[in-house]
């Protein structure tokens, strides 16, 4: 594969990254407690929710918990966002591989063609 499918990949696997993460940060909606009681039928512990504020605030790993067992992110919303992230470094690292080991065979065939000018291409 070339650079360009390469970027053109790990661009697609950012957005699907980006995407997943919203999928997970907008779990719960914009009241917690509404959410939890009434569509998922789970009890609201607000004093739990206080003691732990920095979980449901955190950019990643996300977490958006109703009491101590029951999370409203659900569980495959982390590990996705994790494995797509590898998936975009792992592709822009390939990416920059092809590019350089394109630029160097060009210089390499422009090298050439420059040598054979001057060392006898007039025989």
């Amino acid at each position: 594969m070339g650079p360009l499918r390469w970027l053109l990949l790990s661009t697609l696997t950012c957005a699907a990254a980006f995407l997943t993460w919203l999928w997970g940060a907008l779990a719960g909606g914009l009241d917690v407690a509404e959410t939890c009681t009434l569509y998922r039928g789970q009890r609201f512990d607000g004093a739990y929710r206080s003691r732990h504020l920095d979980e449901s605030t955190r950019w990643f790993p996300l977490h958006n918990k109703c009491n101590a067992t029951y999370d409203l992110v659900p569980a495959w919303i982390n590990p996705t966002v994790a494995f797509l992230a590898l998936a975009t470094a792992a592709g822009l690292l390939m990416t920059a591989w092809t590019t350089g080991t394109a630029l160097r065979a060009l210089r390499t065939r422009r090298g050439d063609r420059a040598s054979g000018l001057f060392t006898g291409g007039d025989r």
